[in-house]
Parts: structure tokens; C-alpha cells; sequence
């Protein structure tokens, strides 16, 4: 396969001096840091791809590049991918692909240094972009803070020659937008264009989350299709549409299910904001194309917001957890009596913050020790690492033998460790140095959108007509439903959708805030608001404080609501015997 590129329309010229091709096939390797080892040898060398994209930040993990830098200066991005890139760019030169990863973290000048390095030892001519610009000033107490930046910065990298672009703190939608924008020479103002890309990327940013990973409906499928899924990829057309597909021969499963799911994860009402377009979501139209093709077009776009979402850590004090194995009869009262002795062993030290929780796995008449037990859950938080290590352990277990019967821990309590707080805040996009750094050492200074839009909520469009009355069983919503869930900051999110048509005339009616509020009682006191995306057959339930300061916190049993979407299925409800 040979490289190419796109002639120079009215936005960025293309790579220079390379044949024009409808279709552009981007493939994602990578969905947060961590994320499958060998993607990058299975996309590079499973099929046909003109760009390899990788997704390794998150709010939590530049909390743990700064944590590393502070310890390191040369540190702050991620390690992985320089090492996935050992053999990887010897595939890519071979195969002509390009790659574009925000693996750049805090440091995406630092990588770009340690590629151009391992592509002399490698004897390979791959020439190596960054873009910078979106790591802020620090300000006082805080440990990272970078804004958001769009894709134009890679596209001008892409159109200099670049083989490999890294980045810092970019959209996770800015790993298409910017290489489409290259290929196809969008102008910035070519928004339906755009959004169609952004919902894209926002398809392939999770990796395997789009092919079946994580998928709500996986237990009507062979057990077998979902050991292993695929990542994804997108065919994208100049019109901005694309079909989601993955390489042939991949497990997993690309079907209308799985790309509504991951439309859903963590976005909220119909606007989709970003630096690059304002994508509305209720324009997104899903059709089954062919086995494992999902087509997504009919998206329409608006100017981004003037400003750029900034993502700031901090350290917020220290933390630690101890779990105490209640086992057998009088549950209740052995958790009141090891909540009184340990808080009163703490009463001339006691915490800043000190949580209990107790967690009922325990069954009656249990034929194994581990299902006759509960757990009670000690959480601590202070400034003081001491408050929560040395005074914290040694309360417990001093109690080993002095406490209620068949006293033990889960694992023996340890030091203290430091936990993060995420907030965001906003800033004028002209005042970030969104910068292009060529392969040449050039550096290109990306211009801020000339149009922008104050962004305002969109009216929920009209509901379909309700499903006509009948018998009713009480029966979990997860029969009919699906859902996806997860975090953004301290805000959790809940998208939950259906399949037919007669589902969304009672799903729409149905699953008000007030049922959602009572089938998730966590919930009923934070302000809940819910989205209607009819095309998607889905609503969007956005939960506003449930997470507290964010996942680095640590603060709730499922710090990132990964789960909340399968509790929602999992609780009882009328159902129309009709739909069963």
C-alpha cells in the first residue's frame, strides 16, 4: 500500500505530491494507557489502514504523568507507546500508514525526541511532528493543567510530511478530525464535514468499546465472539460520513448496538462541543451496512465554542481504605461495634474525612465461607499522610483480637496514599499557543476559529407517540435496554437505548428523571438531567457531584461509574408484556 494524501482544497494542503483517494481508512490501537499491548502490530498488520490512531490519555492518567514528572523532568508521557513503537514503525514504514497518538502527554516535545532516536537505532527515514500549546501555566496547588485542543495543529503536521505526529492534550476526536482535515483539505469552517468526523472519533477513541468490548447484549451472542474483539476502524468520505468497521477476521462485533453504545458514553444533550466543530448528536443517523459495517451519516455541525476546556489536577491530600470480612450471623451488629472501637481509636487523630459503607454479598444458610460474609468499608481522607497511615493501620490492627468474632481484613491495611481532584475550567481559545511543530523543527502557530457559538441547550424534540396501554410485568430494564455509562470529572453519565421502535415509544415515556431517580436512590438528591436523541432511539441521563472530585478520588465503590449502566438494567419496573 502506498502513501497518499488529498489535493489542497480550501483548508490544509495534503502530503505533498500524493494521488487523492475517496475514502480514508483510519484504525485505533489504543484506548486509554494500558490498553492491549499488541494492537499495534494486529491493526498495522491486519488489514488495509492510511492512519493508525492511539488514545492513552485520560483525566486520571495526566494526573499520573504529572506524578511521574515530578520525580522525572524528561517524564510525562507515555512509556508504552514508545515501546509498541519498536516494531511499530517499522510496519508502518513498510505499509505506508501514518500514525497519530496523543501519547505526548505533558512532554509530547520529550517523545518526539525519543521517536526520532529509535528511528536512527532502527535505520528507518520516519520523520516524527509534535504539537504543543495546550499545557497551561501552573497555577497554585495544581499539579497538571492543559487545555483541549482540536486537530488542526495535527493535520499541519500531517500536511509537512510527518510519518508519526504525538500530542499532548488533544480531543480524543482531534485523532481523526486532524488527519481527515489533511486528507480530504476541510476548510475550519466546513462544519457538517467536521461533526461527521468527530463522530467518528468519538466511535473509535475507546478502542474495543466499539467492536463488542463492554457491550450490554453480549449474552445473546456466541460466548466465543467476545474473548478478544478487534479494534475498531472508520472509512471516512469527503462528505464526513464513515463506516465503522474492523479488520476481517477479528473477534467482536460491529453492529448498530455497539456504535449507539459508544455514541453514548460520556457526552450529554444534543450539542457535542468541541475545539474544532460543534457536533450535534441528534442529527447522528446509525445503519447496518453490511455484517460488522456500521454506516453513521446525516450529522450536522455548528461553530465551536469561543473558549477551550481545560482539565486540571491537583493533589488533594491522601487516602486510605480498609475492609473488614464480617462472616455469619449478627452482621449488623459486629460492623457498630468495629465502626465504634476504630472510631474512637481515632478520636484524638481522627481524619479529615472518614467514610463507612456497609456491602451486603453475605446469603443465609451459605454453603462457602466467601458467601457468608459481608464486607464493611473503611474509606479515610486527610492532608496528613500520617492521619491515614501509621494512625489509621495501627487502630486496626490492634483490634485483631479484640473485636468481634472471626475478625479479619480483606488485606492488611498499608501507608497512606495521595489522591487527585479533577475540575475544569475554560479559556479563551486565542489565548492558548495551539503550536505545530514540523518535522523539519518548523514551527506553525495554529490560528483560533474566527467563528464561534455561545453554546445554548437544545430543546428535547417531540416524543413519539406512547405505546398503546396493556398488561405489565415487573422485569429488569436491561431486558429491553442497553446502556452505557461513565465519568467526566465529578459528573457521572448514563446512556440508555433500545432496538425497536415500539421500545422507544415506551422507553421515551417511561424513563423520566423522576423513575430514574427511583431506580438509582443514589441519585435522588444531585441534580439529574435527561437528553433525548430520538435518531439513536436513546435517552442521556447526565448526574451532576455523584463522583465527587473525580476517578483520582477515589470517593464512591465505582469511581468512574463504569457500572452504573448495568445497575440502571438490572432494577425492576412495569414493562409492557408486549415488549418481553
Amino acid at each position: 500500500m502506498t502513501r497518499h494524501g488529498a489535493p489542497a482544497g480550501p483548508g490544509l494542503p495534503a502530503g505533498p505530491g500524493l494521488p487523492a483517494r475517496p475514502v480514508l481508512r483510519i484504525g485505533n490501537a489504543s484506548g486509554f494507557y494500558g490498553d492491549r499491548f499488541a494492537a499495534v502490530r494486529e491493526m498495522l498488520t491486519g488489514g488495509e489502514l492510511d492512519v493508525l490512531t492511539g488514545d492513552y490519555l485520560a483525566e486520571l492518567t495526566m494526573l499520573i504523568l504529572g506524578r511521574d514528572q515530578l520525580k522525572d523532568p524528561g517524564a510525562g508521557y507515555a512509556r508504552t507507546f514508545l515501546r509498541q513503537m519498536e516494531e511499530g514503525l517499522g510496519l508502518a514504514h513498510e505499509r505506508g500508514v501514518r500514525i497519530v497518538a496523543n501519547a505526548g502527554g505533558l512532554n509530547p516535545a520529550g517523545l518526539a525526541e525519543a521517536l526520532r532516536a529509535l528511528a536512527e537505532k532502527l535505520g528507518l527515514p520516519t520523520r516524527i511532528a509534535h504539537v504543543e500549546g495546550d499545557r497551561l501555566p501552573p497555577r497554585d496547588g495544581v499539579l497538571t493543567s492543559n487545555a483541549y485542543l482540536g486537530g488542526a495543529g495535527i493535520a499541519a503536521c500531517l500536511a509537512a510530511g510527518a510519518d508519526v505526529v504525538v500530542t499532548g492534550r488533544v480531543t480524543d476526536a482531534a485523532l481523526v478530525t486532524g488527519p481527515a482535515q489533511w486528507h480530504f483539505g476541510w476548510g475550519p469552517e466546513e462544519y457538517d464535514r467536521l461533526a461527521g468526523a468527530v463522530v467518528a472519533g468519538h466511535v473509535l477513541e475507546c478502542g474495543t468499546q466499539a467492536t463488542g468490548g463492554n457491550y450490554a447484549f453480549f449474552a445473546g451472542h456466541d460466548p466465543a465472539l467476545f474473548r478478544r474483539p478487534g479494534f475498531p476502524l472508520a472509512e471516512l468520505h469527503a462528505d464526513g460520513s464513515a463506516v465503522i468497521t474492523k479488520h476481517a477476521g477479528t473477534g467482536g462485533l460491529v453492529d448498530v448496538g455497539t456504535v449507539t453504545a459508544q455514541l453514548l458514553y460520556e457526552t450529554a444533550g444534543a450539542r457535542y462541543p468541541g475545539p474544532d466543530v460543534t457536533a450535534r448528536l441528534d442529527t447522528v443517523r446509525l445503519g447496518q451496512e453490511g455484517p460488522d459495517r456500521v454506516r453513521i451519516h446525516g450529522v450536522t455541525g455548528e461553530a465551536p465554542p469561543p473558549a477551550l476546556k481545560v482539565g486540571l489536577n491537583r493533589l488533594g491530600g491522601f487516602r486510605n481504605e480498609v475492609v473488614f470480612v464480617l462472616t455469619g450471623l449478627d452482621v449488623e451488629a459486629k460492623a457498630r461495634l468495629v465502626r465504634e472501637q476504630i472510631e474512637d481509636a481515632l478520636a484524638d487523630s481522627r481524619p479529615a474525612d472518614l467514610r463507612w459503607e456497609t456491602v451486603r454479598t453475605d446469603r443465609e444458610d451459605a454453603a462457602t465461607e466467601e458467601t457468608a460474609s459481608a464486607l464493611l468499608r473503611l474509606v479515610v481522607r486527610d492532608p496528613d499522610p500520617e492521619a491515614v497511615g501509621r494512625t489509621l493501620t495501627g487502630a486496626a490492627i490492634e483490634l485483631a483480637l479484640a473485636s468481634y468474632p472471626g475478625f479479619h481484613v480483606t488485606a492488611p491495611p498499608g501507608r497512606g496514599a495521595p489522591y487527585g481532584v479533577f475540575t475544569t475550567a475554560y479559556v479563551p481559545a486565542g489565548d492558548v499557543p495551539h503550536t505545530a511543530v514540523l518535522p523539519d523543527g518548523t514551527r506553525q502557530e495554529i490560528p483560533a476559529p474566527v467563528r464561534t457559538l455561545d453554546l445554548a441547550a437544545v430543546p428535547d424534540p417531540e416524543l413519539p407517540e406512547p405505546l398503546a396501554h396493556g398488561p405489565v410485568t415487573r422485569a429488569p430494564l436491561g431486558r429491553i435496554a442497553g446502556a452505557r455509562s461513565g465519568d467526566k470529572g465529578g459528573d457521572a453519565n448514563v446512556g440508555v437505548w433500545v432496538r425497536t421502535d415500539e421500545e422507544w415509544r415506551w422507553l421515551a415515556h417511561a424513563l423520566t428523571v423522576e423513575a430514574f431517580r427511583e431506580l438509582l436512590p443514589e441519585t435522588a438528591d444531585l441534580p439529574v438531567v435527561r437528553h433525548v436523541l430520538p435518531h439513536l432511539r436513546a435517552v442521556n441521563f447526565t448526574i451532576a457531584g455523584l463522583l465527587g472530585d473525580g476517578v483520582a478520588s477515589q470517593s464512591r465503590f465505582d469511581p468512574q461509574a463504569k457500572a452504573l449502566g448495568e445497575w440502571l438494567r438490572a432494577r425492576h419496573l412495569a414493562i409492557p408484556e408486549v415488549l418481553l
